[in-house]
């Protein structure tokens, strides 16, 4: 799939979580219906794509070095992160990843956003 051209339009995120999960990759292997609402693209659209498909080209690359430096050593992340809607509009968020660690192994990480 391709990824958005950015409006320069801001969507305003007010209230809700939005939910995702990923594997150890970074592809999405579940999302919440605020999730949908928010990103403005389908359940089945998403689902087997990498999360980045929502990266805003404004998100400097050493931001997402860090991030998965952590998240890759089993340790939990927060920042805000701007991200791009499937109409082009961007949407800040404040971001919470915790790695999903099943019998001591590394098999993903679950996202809360607000």
């Amino acid at each position: 799939m391709q990824k958005s051209n950015p409006t320069g339009e801001e969507f305003q995120f007010n209230s809700g979580l939005m939910v995702s999960s990923t594997d150890i990759n970074g592809r999405i292997t579940y999302i919440n219906r605020k999730f949908v609402e928010i990103t403005g693209y389908d359940k089945g659209e998403l689902i087997g794509e990498n999360h980045n498909i929502l990266r805003h080209q404004d998100m400097p690359d050493a931001i997402f070095k860090k991030l998965w430096s952590t998240i890759n050593n089993a340790q939990e992340w927060t920042g805000v992160i701007k991200n791009l809607r499937k109409d082009g509009k961007y949407f800040w968020v404040h971001l919470h990843i915790t790695p999903k660690i099943e019998d001591d192994i590394l098999v993903g990480f679950s996202a809360a956003f607000r």
